[in-house]
């Protein structure tokens, strides 16, 4: 077959890849991986178009998730609601008023059986956004694959799994941290073993800035936590060589077009350094992979059409970055759960950008730049003196349990908002090109009665179970939470057998109390 030849709409022909002076004879697909992690990046394969989607009941979520497919997603991405993310059951007392509302409520196999109904997940790749619960999410996951018949060395997705983040910017933990890194730890090495290709942690920054950080912050404060991430498999005795090429990371796109670009390519070759320095020596386990989202945080509830410019802007900045998956928010998101409408138009932002922009036809096109190449270097050092600092208190476990990385996002996140207020930071059409603002219509909201549907597939299911099974693999799991064994393999048999994420998520807590 004749390779594929890449030209502008004149006939000019684009090469793979441009070289010049300083740093531009670094290649990419090479150590330090600043211009990208593939040879080809994206003349080879384009990135995964990954959008979150999970809301309701697994029978509403599965719905979207077809929608997707048949839209041309090519990867699927979970949202779950808040008590799964907790670990209670959508019939506990803490569940009222949130199953359902900002994911999908999964509380057995049985759910997640309906969550992918129609989906052989041997074709597919996963990625679920759930970090406290993330091995019982996993173990129904791999169930379902075997009840697929799908072969468990081969399928793949991620689990985000970072809990580090959780202390220091979200608050969806359950356990101390001591017992957090050992159940992450865990997760990492039965992987390994039983399902290589699956992508155990991603390391996320998103969040992070969410909470209001800045660009340099979001990216020291996450590499920090991937250094912890890496400590710790290696303290359990795992191969960096083997654990490390199954780390990903996730990271936001904010509104600052180079500032974004230029932080993806600094933490390529930050985290190129930092797994050499660990003892990393084959490339795949130096590379830093990442999925993108656009900016939550950067959405307005006023003039809400211009989050597609935003969020087009955004996701052109995270492709230019190097990106290796993407979602692109919905421009209702300020309001509300993302409309079918909202959904699409943010998909269809995505393949304008990979089919009609001609931005993947070289690689790392912004490379050479003076601007670019000087702005990668002042945020990589910048993002250094944290990490020296992080460093010297122990490391981002201790950070966090200072408060340290807490207390600096918060004077970021006030420093924002007051520029915002006084005028020295311009949003549009909330402190500047305003205008009075109509009621929303058409917004997508989810019933309060979602919590009696699944209360009552909860009783059904309990009803038909065998109760002595779940009495005996919960007990197992008890006894061996106080000794130092893996606990994945008895979380996988407890869902096998339709123990709830509830009764799971209470037998850890009765031996690893809460935080």
């Amino acid at each position: 077959m004749a390779a594929k030849k890449f030209s502008t709409t004149s006939g000019i022909e684009i090469k793979e890849v441009y070289t010049g002076p300083s740093k531009m004879d670094e290649l990419p697909g090479e150590f330090p991986f600043t211009r990208g992690i593939q040879k080809d990046m994206y003349r080879g394969k384009a990135w995964t178009m990954r959008q979150y989607a999970g809301f309701s009941t697994a029978e509403e979520s599965n719905k979207r998730y077809h929608y997707l497919l048949s839209q041309g997603t090519t990867g699927l991405s979970v949202a779950f609601d808040l008590p799964t993310q907790i670990g209670y059951d959508s019939d506990h007392e803490l569940a009222e008023g949130e199953v359902g509302k900002v994911g999908v409520a999964i509380d057995s196999l049985k759910d997640i059986e309906i969550l992918f109904d129609g989906i052989q997940l041997k074709d597919i790749t996963t990625s679920m956004t759930i970090n406290a619960t993330a091995p019982i999410l996993l173990a129904m996951y791999i169930a379902l694959a075997k009840k697929q018949g799908a072969d468990l060395q081969q399928i793949s997705g991620t689990i985000q799994n970072d809990i580090l983040k959780e202390y220091a910017a979200r608050g969806t933990y359950i356990y101390p941290p001591s017992q957090s890194m050992r159940l992450i730890t865990d997760v990492f090495e039965y992987c390994s073993k039983e399902v290589p290709k699956w992508n155990t942690i991603s390391i996320s920054g998103y969040h992070i800035r969410e909470a209001g950080s800045t660009a340099v912050q979001e990216l020291a404060f996450t590499l920090a936590n991937g250094k912890a991430y890496l400590k710790a498999a290696l303290d359990k005795g795992l191969d960096i060589n083997v654990f490390a090429k199954r780390l990903s990371f996730f990271f936001n796109c904010h509104n600052n077009f180079f500032e974004e670009i230029a932080k993806f390519r600094a933490a390529r070759r930050m985290w190129a350094h930092i797994t050499r320095q660990l003892g990393a020596t084959e490339a795949g386990a130096q590379k830093l992979r990442f999925h993108t989202q656009t900016g939550g945080s950067t959405l307005t509830a006023q003039q809400p059409l211009n989050n597609i410019i935003r969020v087009s802007n955004q996701a052109l900045a995270a492709v230019l970055g190097g990106t290796q998956s993407l979602h692109t928010n919905g421009y209702d998101e300020a309001l509300s759960l993302p409309t079918e409408a909202a959904a699409k138009i943010a998909l269809r932002t995505q393949q304008i950008i990979a089919f009609e922009s001609g931005v993947t036809d070289t690689v790392d096109p912004l490379a050479g730049s003076y601007f670019i190449e000087a702005l990668t270097d002042e945020i990589e050092a910048a993002a250094q003196l944290y990490i020296d600092k992080i460093d010297a208190m122990g490391g981002a476990v201790k950070a966090i349990e200072q408060d340290y990385i807490q207390q600096e996002i918060a004077a970021s996140a006030y420093q924002y908002q007051n520029d915002i207020e006084s005028g020295e930071k311009i949003l549009v059409g909330v402190n500047k090109f305003t205008q009075k603002e109509e009621a929303a219509t058409n917004l997508f909201r989810i019933d309060d009665s979602i919590r009696k549907m699944q209360t009552e597939k909860l009783i059904a299911l309990k009803n038909i179970r065998d109760n002595k099974a779940v009495e005996k693999s919960l007990h197992l799991l008890r006894i061996s939470a106080h000794e130092s064994v893996n606990l994945m393999p008895l979380i996988v048999q407890a869902v096998e057998n339709y123990a709830t994420l509830g009764e799971i998520s209470d037998t850890l807590r009765s031996v690893f109390g809460e935080y």
